[in-house]
């Protein structure tokens, strides 16, 4: 196959993180990318026909001798693109349009699913918005999950956690049309509860080649908060899916599901998105998507050191069982830098600050997903319009590098999520459980009497220097956002007639424990009334002054976080029987 002239269809992220990776192999002369981004066009040349435009794409390709096209988005590959290249005797990687059915029609799927005994969520569908809610009345009851039958970018998923709300979103999905013809009928799902996790694989309708895992954060939200998103960030690979988990999915979801195609007669090339839910070491799903994730596609694309050409390729002659795609060890984490508004309206033509500065940085990428050119300014063009993905040895390290050059990047009105990756620190026992801030770095010698004890107890915690009155947006920063983060525990130390505890308890709902320090001619004295006296309403814990209080601001919160984790709770035990031999063996000496 002649893979010198590689046409890319699509305009996201995902689209610049395929462009940047098939640019990388030594079969490709030229990318082409239709539409396209301003990001993009730093490694394909962006050509102005919409993904929609079959006919205009099929002549393009044909005109300028494109010997494959890749076709990222959903949209025409449910249409039928992959259907219509071939007819023109063009080489395309993707689905058909039946078997892209696998993400345009949930009722398709689970229909398919539950033929074919693959698990997942029970469900009922229905095309009357009366009947839809008085199931959900009647049978389901609440949460339980509501799915628009047809595309609907990633959006169309809603859980509603009360009555209400599900009366609210089976009328924005079916009466107000908020997703337009994708809402004609409703998917109402059993609420399936775990921890998600994509799995995407490429198959050939016959082999499946299974990608690195990943998991998304589809909530706009820290904390899996707000409305659903295309996607905020994403990382690779998922340690919530073990080998023996792997081996399962494998077994048991993408194998079954893509001979189930082939025997509805739509067998399946190209990539293959299993979104699912994990829960006591099984998996179900939850959705299938018929091309690459986006973002997931970021982070294992940034892993992947085979030559994408050569895997697509195989796919496309059946040969996929002879691949045997190489990865590289270390992690991946992508996150999503969106506009202000996103998922809802936003405003366009924000000037980006800092990518310069971040493309000096070793091992990140920044892919564009809704970026275009002003002069000689990147603006934004889009509701996501950064993925900043980075490698790191761990995925703790993956996550620091990211949003340390996500600290550096800046418009009017950008946000993004603070706690990309927190869900595999959990897995690798790398979250921090207690956060350690200090008024100044003076203040380490002391706090660190806190650290020891956590270390003992084998409790992570993260060390952060935060004046609430010399940085008081540095510190309601780390307040704030402690909870996303992991954290379950807040010890506040600061010396003379500082606040630092109150300002910790003001900005965030987490347990706040506070330790004054002795820095002053009173002794500790001010700093120790500073922190006890909170108003009704602001709790804090507080210790005695220095070291001593210290260690016991660090067992007061291994004894909270004891309450959730059966490990802390055993070394407590342990600890505190330790103690009484010890006194009995004292008073035996006595």
């Amino acid at each position: 196959m002649d893979c010198s002239r590689i046409l890319v269809i699509g305009s996201g992220g995902r689209e610049h993180a395929l462009c940047w990776k098939l640019s990388q192999s030594p079969r490709v002369e030229k990318v082409y990318c239709a539409p396209g981004n301003a990001g993009i066009s730093q490694h394909a040349e962006c050509v102005e026909i919409k993904a929609s435009d079959m006919e205009g794409l099929a002549r393009f390709a044909a005109e300028k001798g494109v010997g494959l096209t890749v076709v990222g988005p959903e949209d025409p590959l449910a249409n039928g693109i992959v259907d219509y290249f071939r007819e023109k005797g063009l080489a395309v990687f993707g689905p058909s349009a039946g078997a892209a059915r696998i993400e345009a029609s949930k009722v398709f799927t689970k229909d398919l699913l539950t033929k074919a005994g693959i698990p997942t969520g029970s469900y009922r569908v229905f095309d009357d918005p009366d009947q839809a809610y008085s199931y959900v009345e009647n049978e389901t009851g609440v949460p339980v999950a509501l799915k628009a039958d047809g595309l609907a970018a990633g959006k169309g998923v809603i859980l509603p956690q009360t009555l209400e709300e599900a009366r609210q979103a089976i009328d924005l999905i079916m009466r107000q049309r908020a997703f337009g013809n994708a809402g004609n009928r409703i998917v109402v799902e059993e609420f399936l509860t775990g921890e998600e996790a994509s799995f995407m694989a490429v198959t050939d309708g016959e082999h499946v080649l299974p990608l690195a895992t990943s998991q998304d954060h589809k909530p706009v939200f820290d904390l899996d908060k707000g409305p659903n998103t295309g996607g905020m960030g994403a990382y690779s690979p998922a340690p919530v899916v073990d080998d023996d988990l792997f081996r399962q999915i494998m077994a048991m979801i993408m194998k079954p599901t893509v001979q189930a195609l082939k025997d509805a007669g739509h067998p399946y090339e190209g990539v293959l998105y299993g979104g699912l839910i994990i829960k006591n070491g099984t998996a179900k799903v939850i959705e299938f998507n018929c091309r690459f994730g986006d973002p997931e596609a970021q982070p294992i694309l940034m892993r992947m050191k085979t030559d994408l050409v050569d895997v697509i390729e195989a796919a496309l002659e059946g040969s996929l069982d002879r691949v045997d795609i190489q990865w590289d060890p270390r992690a991946a984490v992508c996150v999503v830098l969106a506009s202000g508004g996103y998922p809802g309206s936003y405003e366009k033509g924000k000037v980006i600050q800092g990518l310069d500065e971040v493309s000096a940085m070793k091992d990140v990428m920044v892919f564009h997903a809704g970026t275009a050119r002003s002069g000689d300014d990147y603006v934004t063009a889009g509701g996501r319009v950064l993925g900043v993905t980075a490698l790191g040895d761990t995925i703790k390290d993956a996550i620091k590098l990211a949003y340390k050059a996500v600290e550096k990047i800046s418009w009017d009105g950008m946000h993004y999520r603070r706690d990309i990756g927190q869900k595999a620190l959990r897995h690798t026992g790398d979250a921090p459980l207690v956060g350690i801030v200090m008024g100044s770095l003076s203040d380490r010698e002391v706090m660190a009497a806190a650290g020891k004890v956590l270390d003992d107890f084998g409790i992570p915690y993260e060390l952060k220097v935060a004046s609430a009155h010399r940085t008081p947006e540095l510190a309601a920063e780390f307040a704030s956002s402690a909870e996303a983060r992991g954290i379950k525990v807040i010890i506040a130390g600061a010396g003379m007639a500082a606040h630092l505890a109150g300002a910790m308890a003001a900005h965030s709902t987490l347990p706040v424990i506070g330790v004054p320090i002795d820095a002053s001619p009173l002794g500790g004295m001010d700093a120790l009334l500073s922190t006890a006296q909170m108003p009704p309403g602001m709790p804090v814990a507080t210790m005695a002054i220095g070291r001593a209080g210290a260690k016991n601001a660090a067992m007061l919160a291994a004894q909270i976080i004891a309450l959730s984790d059966e490990a802390v709770a055993r070394r407590l035990k342990e600890f505190r029987a330790e103690q009484v031999k010890n006194i009995e063996r004292a008073n035996r000496e006595l």
